[in-house]
């Protein structure tokens, strides 16, 4: 166990997670008078939106995901600790890291907890095997080698019914990650990969968009997003509403549907968005606080995002549930900014009581369905109205903003020649896979739970097989006649 030696005396802030709210608070506290250490459990910092691009190669991952080191490195009050935070001590004001074997306890002054939200398969952690999430760049390498290896099958069966199984590609959860990526699915095999096998025509791919609500983008209202609902089915996509997944395996999935009848969809490729659910470190905030949690696992933390008790422990982005903030990147932004400055105003004196409310500035929501195809909501300034639109200039707004919030001059660039060609053209440059790309999650997730067994017990599991193996070979008939 190991302690990061206080390299001066000033106040110490620690920052919990380098997504939106993480990196946006702590380069907010650039020029504050403290000592800054970022601890997260990935070397990058995660542009999350642009995800599903690298799952259908359009874009690198290194391109939405730069290294939070070379982001900071000019920063000279901050420095950046990899490892993964299990253990928050409000009482003891420290925060316990682990790398590997290498377990790191940090103590801070202040606190902001940017650690985000994972994938939700609302109790039934095992689809997690079969379906990946979003949420990761592990997820979408994953799912780029599960979509192209599909197609790499199917190029090989002689039997109609396994290549309509490897042919058929299911998305669950119609909000914007699953729109997107079923869109792009569809663009994909209708138009990159046409022409390119020879036993198969990638363009007879099924794409089905399931979902259990009965509306597509519920959050963006039912005019657009009817709107965005006709454009995939012009696409080809099947849009599957009142459909709720019950069980999931290696060949495809149960969907119950409305009336209470349960069918089933043969599918190799599937992919889950259909839910979110915050870091487990929300449950040691209440158990160590009177801070309370809602049904996803957010923090319900007060006005000025801190927690009942400790006006220097803050929760920002996917973490935080405060009424009318959605779970979007400019959340997470204005919410590490706000906490960051709380952060400074107290070291001039200013006291909890004295803080401003927290108030969200709402710019918007968009969502891309197809090349040239988005949904755009925007509020009107002094009105409670939402300007909507859709189409090509919704679009053009989509490219726009996220090359913004791109971290990077040369991210910026890249990604927009990467979708210049991506979109005037039928390529795609990123469409490299490898093996391990599949299976590496799932292996290292059997490894994780042999790591759990003390010894004794995996060589017992081990005799049991070798004891089973040699009552095989001694009852076969073929090994008694030999």
């Amino acid at each position: 166990m190991s302690s990061p030696t206080p390299t001066s005396a000033r106040p110490h802030v620690v920052i919990v997670g380098s997504g939106f709210g993480g990196l946006f608070a702590a380069q907010r506290l650039a020029k504050s008078d403290v000592d800054v250490t970022l601890i997260a459990r990935t070397t990058h910092h995660l542009f999350q939106p642009m995800l599903y691009q690298v799952a259908t190669g359009i874009v690198s991952e290194g391109e939405i995901a730069p290294a939070t080191r070379v982001i900071l490195r000019k920063q000279k009050n901050s420095k950046v600790l990899l490892g993964d935070v299990y253990d928050i001590n409000l009482e003891a004001k420290t925060v316990t890291s682990r790398l590997l074997e290498r377990i790191t306890v940090t103590p801070f002054d202040s606190i902001i907890i940017a650690a985000g939200a994972d994938q939700s398969y609302f109790g039934n952690d095992h689809f997690a095997e079969y379906a990946p999430g979003m949420k990761t760049i592990d997820h979408a390498l994953e799912l780029r080698g599960r979509i192209l290896g599909a197609f790499e099958q199917a190029e090989l069966s002689d039997d109609p019914e396994e290549r309509a199984r490897l042919l058929t590609f299911v998305v669950v959860g119609a909000g914007p990650t699953g729109v997107e990526l079923a869109g792009q699915i569809s663009e994909m095999s209708d138009k990159t990969l046409k022409g390119t096998f020879r036993n198969i025509d990638p363009t007879e791919a099924r794409v089905i968009l399931l979902d259990a609500a009965p509306a597509v983008l519920p959050p963006f209202g039912e005019k657009l997003g009817k709107k965005a609902a006709r454009r995939l089915e012009g696409m080809g996509v099947e849009i599957q509403l009142n459909a709720m997944v019950v069980d999931v395996d290696y060949d495809g999935l149960v969907v119950k549907d409305k009336d209470g009848s349960t069918r089933r969809i043969e599918s190799q490729c599937k992919v889950w968005s259909a839910g979110v659910q915050a870091s487990p470190l929300g449950k040691q905030l209440a158990e160590q606080s009177r801070v309370e949690l809602d049904r996803a696992g957010r923090v319900k933390v007060l006005s000025d995002l801190s927690i009942p008790g400790y006006p220097y422990v803050f929760v920002v982005g996917d973490m935080m549930a405060v009424d009318g903030v959605p779970g979007v990147a400019q959340g997470a932004i204005q919410g590490g900014r706000y906490a960051a400055d709380a952060i400074t105003a107290g070291l001039r004196g200013q006291t909890q009581e004295q803080r401003k409310p927290f108030g969200y500035y709402d710019k918007g929501s968009m969502a891309t369905v197809s090349r040239f195809s988005a949904v755009m909501q925007v509020p009107i300034p002094g009105t409670k109205k939402m300007f909507e639109t859709e189409g090509y200039f919704a679009w053009l707004g989509w490219l726009a903003l996220h090359l913004v919030y791109l971290v990077g001059f040369r991210n910026r660039l890249n990604t927009l020649i990467n979708w210049f060609f991506a979109f005037s053209t039928r390529g795609r440059a990123q469409l490299a896979v490898t093996e391990q790309q599949v299976y590496a999650r799932t292996a290292l997730g059997a490894l994780s739970e042999l790591e759990k067994k003390s010894i004794p017990e995996v060589e017992a599991e081990s005799a049991d097989v070798a004891a089973a193996k040699d009552s095989e070979s001694t009852t076969d008939p073929k090994a008694e006649a030999s």
